[in-house]
């Protein structure tokens, strides 16, 4: 955010955008030219995820935002302790269905 306040640039920011999309999920891929990060949200016991959200972004952009994610988890540990990131558990073949008990 200070970047941008060093950049003079205004930022409006709409009332249906301020609200959010809840995301557990996020698939990057690239070309030469430009990241695609899409966030979904997985559920348990539904087999596919539902991206809610895609932002492109050009390679420079996709650098600054890792620097600035880095930058904000140090401030945030900092202040609130380290973020676990548990192991994933394995899920039997096939997972858990829908209506299964």
């Amino acid at each position: 955010m200070s970047e941008m306040e060093q950049l003079g640039i205004d930022i409006e920011l709409d009332d249906e955008v301020a609200q959010g999309n809840y995301s557990n999920l996020a698939i990057i891929s690239h070309s030469t030219s430009e990241f695609i990060i899409d966030f979904a949200t997985i559920l348990p016991g539904v087999e596919k995820a539902r991206v809610k959200s895609r932002v492109i972004l050009t390679p420079e952009h996709a650098k600054r935002l890792l620097r600035s994610l880095q930058d904000n988890i140090v401030r945030y540990e900092s202040a609130m302790g380290k973020i676990e990131i548990p192991q994933p558990q394995a899920m039997p073949q096939g997972g858990p269905k829908m209506g299964e008990a």
